[in-house]
């Protein structure tokens, strides 16, 4: 499940911010609201942040040891 929370931070903010540059400067006028997809990209990786989950998944593959059971994993 770490695993998958990582990736799919990394994709989800690596598209909202590719939006903008493919889209160009009018991408981010009010009218398009299209900033919300960036957004909602960014509270999602806020509410549960991922630094811990890219140790825990890193230490899984180097040393094959499983991550103590706590909430945020």
């Amino acid at each position: 499940m770490a695993r998958a929370k990582v990736i799919t931070t990394e994709i989800s903010l690596l598209a909202s911010e590719k939006l903008f540059e493919l889209a160009g400067s009018r991408a981010t006028l009010a009218e398009f609201n299209l900033d919300r997809h960036w957004r909602n990209a960014r509270v999602h990786t806020l509410h549960d942040p991922v630094r811990w989950k890219y140790h825990a998944v890193g230490t899984w593959h180097l040393n094959g040891t499983l991550p103590a059971r706590h909430s945020w994993i």
